[in-house]
């Protein structure tokens, strides 16, 4: 048995063996030293994971990052284990103290895998299904920039993406609407793995499902390759030459393994989630012929598996490449490095369109719509779609076409109505680099997204999500349409940024904010009828809250978000004409502003002035703002059917209720 890549010498049997024992045996230590994790799974993968990072995988340790690499995506997270037993093998900032502190704190070596935390990742995973999902994104944006850059003689963007699943993962429901989209999109360079052991934490797979996996991926539009025998590195080797030679369908590679193999707990669910124990990790060195140390890396595995060397000379082939692109493409050169530094625009505020006050009132949906075409035409790598409502969330880039296997340099991405899968591959697109991604639905479908939204927040992942139909405003669709816990759920997620203009100048200035934003994804909640258009306060916005009219030794202050902000405007004119003074401020962002400095939001929110807040959702948000004094009009209740203006009276807001409810804190 020898080794079938191009470049190096042979690797005999005895030493890949060995190679494959020493991943299996760092990683139960690893579990063991915490006394808690997943040390079945490694066990059982530790071969298939070998073939991909010893003799497939395209990576440099030393520069994780190198756009030129190929992907790889531990999906089934709890095996964390395997995938850094592998990083502190193939020579990346993975010392063997790390490993010895698997799961302890500040260590580089947590629970499940962290992008940002560990070098060498290229997706946080844990959550079922989310992993294999995001490498669909990053299938997606490797077709995409390659269809857009690419030139005769110059393959920049030329990776395979890889990911290895357990039976959960194939289980979960973002996996069945992820599945779809690749077969649909003939990602021919998307490689998954089903780790096959046919074991769950409860119970044998046949007691929880019984459909043919291999039938269904088929249908999906899917080579399925078997490899029946999980130790057989050629059997697995000749799958993954086959899943590479396939160009035109992503490749399912269902690899047989046995969970906890070489354990006493072999083959039972009692492999799968705690630490086997010191006489069980003794048993298990025993049955694989392991006679060293806890953490021992043998003489010959260390060269075996370095791939510093053969790694930087792939790196600098792709460079070169990318200096003869530059040289024969300046132009094309320039806009794919600043696409991969993620640069805007030094101008990007001149390209956003401004309103008039007293222009046609305009839904803030229609202006994000009017605002994405305007950033596309300067932000090249910009693009997404929506979960089957282009029309309504206005997401569609005009003056480009759809992406689809016989052209992917389209911008446009019909994802259909999968908001779970549409947003889970966002999320890949971004962790691939050099694509902008945005993805769109009604608010309330939220509910569906959220745990996407969540990796997106925990993976620093700038992600912009057009939520339209943000309120009981969008009227006869009644409750189940009518957004109303969604708010609070979104603004809940750290690090996540929830931007509810008032008009359409502030929508523009909110899409800026978006782009801009590098830490976290930014949700939009944009509403579906018309608004009047507000004086243009750029600067304010930005700040997340601002004093959009003041009135001199206020009695109260209103505050608003979104479609309330003009009702805010109303009642303050109609509180005046009855004596008492209402400052009103526009908060579009409550994150941001809370960002800012002391000084800043003392002279928005006077210390001492009550504070009644209005926001047709929950309440519970405003309460941080308004004090135990002050009142919030908000949605106690979900909605109804009705037409908007008949909704809003019925629950409240109201130029009546916002006097009556100011008289009753004042």
């Amino acid at each position: 048995m020898t080794k079938t890549t191009e470049g190096g010498p042979a690797v005999g049997s005895d030493l890949e063996q060995l190679s494959i024992n020493t991943i299996r045996t760092l990683s139960i230590d690893g579990v063991q030293a915490a006394n808690s994790g997943h040390p079945g799974a490694p066990l059982g993968m530790a071969p298939m994971g070998y073939v991909i990072w010893h003799d497939f995988l395209r990576h440099n340790p030393v520069n994780p990052h190198w756009p030129g690499r190929d992907r790889f995506v531990l999906s089934a997270g709890h095996a964390s284990m395997l995938i850094y037993s592998l990083l502190h093998l193939t020579g990346y900032d993975m010392p063997l103290q790390e490993l010895k502190n698997f799961r302890q704190w500040n260590s580089k070596t947590p629970g499940h895998p962290e992008f940002f935390h560990t070098p060498g990742l290229d997706a946080t995973t844990g959550p079922l299904g989310q992993g294999a999902a995001m490498t669909v994104g990053m299938a997606m944006a490797e077709r995409h920039l390659a269809a857009q850059y690419n030139r005769e003689g110059f393959q920049i963007f030329d990776n395979y993406t890889y990911s290895i699943l357990g039976d959960g993962d194939l289980q979960e429901g973002v996996n069945h609407e992820s599945a779809a989209l690749a077969g649909h999109l003939k990602l021919g360079k998307l490689i998954w793995f089903h780790d096959d052991n046919q074991i769950q934490l409860d119970t044998p797979t046949d007691k929880a499902e019984s459909e043919d996996t291999a039938q269904r991926y088929r249908a999906y539009g899917w080579e399925v390759l078997k490899v029946e025998d999980g130790n057989n590195l050629e059997e697995i080797r000749a799958a993954i030459i086959n899943a590479r030679n396939n160009t035109a369908q992503p490749t399912l590679i269902q690899v047989r393994t046995i969970i906890g193999f070489g354990s006493p707990r072999a083959g039972t669910s009692k492999a799968h989630g705690e630490a086997l124990g010191a006489d069980g990790v003794a048993a298990t060195k025993a049955a694989l012929g392991w006679d060293y140390p806890p953490f021992t890396v043998p003489e010959g595995v260390a060269g075996n598996m370095d791939a510093r060397e053969q790694g930087a000379k792939q790196e600098q082939e792709w460079q070169k490449l990318m200096d003869g692109y530059r040289a024969a493409h300046p132009n094309l050169g320039k806009e794919v490095d600043a696409l991969l530094a993620r640069e805007l625009p030094a101008n990007l505020e001149d390209s956003l369109p401004k309103y008039e006050v007293g222009g046609k009132a305009v839904a803030t949906r229609n202006a994000s719509g009017e605002v994405i075409n305007a950033l596309a035409a300067v932000v090249p790598g910009l693009m997404g779609g929506s979960a089957d409502v282009s029309g309504s969330t206005k997401t569609t880039i005009k003056d480009t076409e759809v992406m689809t296997p016989d052209h992917y340099a389209g911008r446009n991405v019909y994802f259909g109505v999968r908001e779970f899968g549409m947003s889970a591959a966002a999320n890949g697109m971004s962790l691939y680099g050099g694509i902008r991604p945005l993805v769109g639905t009604f608010l309330v479908f939220a509910d569906y997204l959220k745990p996407a939204f969540r990796l997106s927040a925990i993976q620093m992942q700038p992600v912009t999500y057009v939520l339209t139909h943000d309120s009981i405003g969008l009227g006869e669709d009644g409750p189940t349409h009518q957004p109303i816990d969604q708010l609070a759920m979104l603004r809940a997620v750290p690090g996540a940024h929830v931007i509810r203009p008032a008009d359409a100048n502030e929508t523009a200035v909110a899409w800026q904010m978006a782009l801009e934003y590098e830490k976290g994804p930014t949700a939009l909640a944009l509403s579906r009828q018309d608004l009047r258009i507000l004086p243009r306060n750029a600067e304010g916005t930005k700040k997340g809250a601002y004093v959009l009219q003041d009135a001199e030794n206020p009695a109260v202050i209103l505050l608003a978000s979104g479609s309330e902000v003009g009702l805010a405007l109303d009642a303050a004119e109609a509180l005046g004409k009855e004596g008492t003074a209402a400052r009103v401020v526009s908060m579009p962002c409550m994150e941001v502003f809370r960002e800012q400095d002391r000084g800043y939001r003392d002279s928005v929110l006077t210390p001492g002035v009550r504070r009644v807040a209005i926001e047709a959702a929950s309440k519970s948000p405003w309460y941080e703002w308004v004090g135990l004094e002050g009142a919030v009009i908000g949605m106690d209740t979900f909605g109804a059917s009705a037409p908007a203006e008949i909704l809003f009276e019925k629950f409240g807001f109201s130029v009546e209720n916002v006097v009556k409810v100011v008289k009753e804190i004042l």
